[in-house]
């Protein structure tokens, strides 16, 4: 088991990666401090793993919220069937909340345990690559809307983070590959020899490789602690962990939830960050060449769908970042730093999106 922290003050707490935590009793007892406890899962996942959960929490009182699989359901509706459960249950502010699952089940558990009772306590029990290299740190909670994803939601940190990497072997392997998606994300925006272990080590990540597994979740969880520490409410710096998103996000919306999965938008995300940044001679032809191809050996997309870059656009101006009418993008100074800028050429833009997306929709 490794074991590392990340350091919010008051609101500090530890991130486990390993095989087997979620079936230890003695990690659960340590880090899931509440009598009461509402798990929450999804119907893929729980019929995995939950009751094994279960039984590691020993003498508690365990109920359970059985969600629906997949993007589409990040709904606040789906928040509030946990709510609903949460009520139903009697669970008192001194309760916890235990998020079993991939990203979407960690942002929705989440985003319910920060407006129950203004707030209860929770944990993260991630169980895809994605979740346990990403979206389980930092405390980003919330659900999508028509008009845009996460749209609406809260900065809620969990009280643990317990990443059991022997789940990813029953993960399917295009999930797997999104996962990656993310995990090439922070060699791009932050460390350029990560990025470079990546290359010689991608063909162990997707044979889930113990050690090359434990190490990759460790190091992204690390680069993500430390920037979360620095800025916890996305002022600055956290914005660079948004490589690839606001372009990702977009394609999200106009294929509609759970057509593309999140690490696939994201990927091709990443490759328009990388085009716009060589059109504003940042980085070299080669390098976005470099880019393209560990995606494609990752099994992920490069071709972005034909929606149109005035759709494109559309979208993209309902992004989080946008300030004063202005999208700030998450762009690439270089392989290896990551930059957030609102300040590009606007026919740069327009030809990165009409390139990719298409001239009309």
């Amino acid at each position: 088991m490794q074991r590392l922290s990340i350091d919010l003050g008051a609101r500090s707490y530890p991130i486990l990666i390993g095989p087997g935590l979620l079936e230890d009793g003695d990690v659960l007892s340590e880090l899931v401090p509440a009598r009461d406890v509402m798990v929450v899962s999804n119907d893929v996942v729980a019929p995995l793993y939950l009751a094994r959960l279960v039984r590691a929490l020993g003498d508690r009182r365990v109920e359970t919220a059985l969600l629906p699989d997949g993007e589409r359901y990040k709904t606040l509706e789906t928040m509030g069937r946990v709510l609903d459960a949460l009520v139903a249950a009697r669970m008192n502010r001194d309760a916890c909340v235990l998020a079993l699952g991939g990203g979407v089940i960690g942002d929705v558990a989440g985003f319910a345990a920060a407006c129950y009772q203004r707030g209860v306590g929770y944990v993260q029990v991630p169980t895809t690559l994605l979740a346990q290299v990403d979206s389980s740190v930092g405390g980003k909670t919330g659900v999508n809307h028509p008009g845009g994803k996460n749209l609406v939601g809260a900065f809620h940190q969990p009280l643990a983070v317990i990443s059991d990497t022997r789940t990813l072997g029953t993960l399917p392997v295009r999930e797997l590959r999104a996962g990656l998606a993310e995990v090439i994300k922070y060699g791009l925006v932050a460390d350029e020899a990560f990025l470079a272990w990546l290359e010689s080590n991608l063909e162990q990540l997707l044979a889930l490789d113990p050690p090359a597994v434990e190490y990759a979740v460790r190091r992204c969880c690390e680069m993500k602690a430390a920037i979360v520490a620095e800025d916890e409410r996305e002022h600055g710096a956290r914005a660079l962990l948004n490589l690839g998103h606001t372009f990702g996000h977009a394609i999200e919306a106009a294929a509609g939830y759970g057509e593309w999965l999140h690490g696939e938008a994201v990927g091709v995300g990443m490759l328009l960050a990388a085009d716009l940044s060589h059109r504003l001679g940042w980085i070299g032809s080669a390098d976005v060449e470099r880019v393209r191809e560990l995606l494609q050996r990752a099994g992920l997309r490069v071709t972005a769908p034909r929606i149109g870059a005035g759709r494109a656009l559309e979208l993209m101006a309902m992004d989080k970042k946008v300030l004063a009418g202005r999208i700030r993008l998450v762009l690439l100074a270089r392989i290896g730093e990551g930059v957030v800028s609102g300040d590009y050429a606007a026919e740069a833009l327009q030809q990165t999106l009409s390139t990719h997306f298409g001239a009309a929709a």
